[in-house]
């Protein structure tokens, strides 16, 4: 059985909900099926699966995004815990250009984010040990990664942490504001 596809306020970022089927020996799920994505309307060829591992509650990871020719699709899910997922539209054609969308996306809710190309993507974990799975339509390129200020006033994101409890890299401290972003998806 396909999985249930909704559209959130911003309709190019979709949640999606595959089938998960268990009994006493516990579970079987399709968590990826390119035929039935494209079924959906999500034609999408993905070429690489990231793994990420934090450790820490309140760990954030963004707000990434590769600009063309490699920019990304992403299709995110947990297999271990919880996050708060953010897509940031930065289409600056877009009528909800500088807007975002969040979702909570865990291994009990089995669901997942697709966060397409012209979206920074970033995320926060909401438990302990928090595994990430994602798939994304271009390789990694150094000179294509490029980044949003997490907490840019902006954006208003409403993050589950104050400001000075989140965790994060340097470079994510260092990122440039909204304003300061070249226009990158026209």
């Amino acid at each position: 059985m396909p999985p249930v596809v909704e559209s959130l306020a911003i309709p190019a970022v979709k949640l999606i909900h595959p089938q998960k089927h268990g009994d006493a020996r516990g579970f079987f799920s399709e968590t990826y099926s390119q035929g039935d994505l494209a079924t959906a309307g999500i034609d999408i060829h993905f070429v690489q699966d990231n793994h990420a591992f934090s450790v820490e509650r309140g760990t954030l990871r963004g707000l990434h995004f590769q600009t063309p020719p490699f920019a990304q699709h992403k299709l995110i899910r947990v297999i271990r815990g919880a996050i708060l997922d953010v897509a940031v539209d930065l289409r600056t054609c877009s009528p909800t250009y500088g807007q975002h969308v969040s979702a909570m996306i865990s291994a009990e809710a089995w669901n997942q984010l697709l966060v397409p190309i012209g979206f920074a993507h970033g995320l926060m974990t909401l438990e302990p040990n928090t595994e990430v799975l994602y798939k994304v339509s271009s390789s990694y390129s150094p000179e294509h990664d490029k980044g949003l200020l997490w907490n840019d006033p902006a954006l208003a994101i409403d993050w589950p942490l104050v400001p000075d409890a989140a965790i994060l890299s340097d470079k994510d401290r260092r990122q440039p504001t909204l304003a300061e972003l070249p226009a990158y998806f026209e």
